[in-house]
C-alpha cells in the first residue's frame, strides 16, 4: 500500500537537497515526489537560503528579493517499507509533518 509524507521546509534550499538525499541516497523515484508552496502564494519558504542569498556567480551582485511567504511542502508517495527511512531522512533534513 502506497503512504504519502508531506513535510514543511523554512527554505527552499532545504527542500531541494531533501529531495536530492531521497532520490541519491534512498533510490526513490523522482517522479514520486513534489515540491510546491505551502500555501496559495508563490514562495521561496521562510527565511532566505542559498540563491536566495547569493547571486552564485562571483563578482556578480544578487538582484531581486526571495518571496517568503510561507514554507515549502515536499510530498512523497512511498512504499510501506520506504516509510520509515523516508520519514526520518525528511525529519533529518529539517522537515516537519504537515
Amino acid at each position: 500500500m502506497a503512504h504519502t509524507l508531506t513535510y514543511g521546509f523554512a527554505t527552499r534550499r532545504d527542500a531541494e537537497l531533501a529531495l536530492e538525499h531521497l532520490v541519491q541516497e534512498h533510490r526513490i523515484d523522482r517522479a514520486a515526489i513534489t515540491l510546491h508552496a505551502a500555501g496559495p502564494d508563490n514562495t521561496a519558504g521562510e527565511r532566505a537560503a542559498g540563491a536566495d542569498v547569493e547571486s552564485g556567480h562571483p563578482g556578480v551582485e544578487r538582484h531581486g528579493t526571495p518571496s517568503l511567504h510561507g514554507p515549502i511542502a515536499l510530498r512523497v508517495i512511498c512504499s510501506a517499507s520506504q516509510h520509515p527511512t523516508v520519514e526520518a531522512a525528511l525529519k533529518e533534513a529539517g522537515g516537519s509533518a504537515r
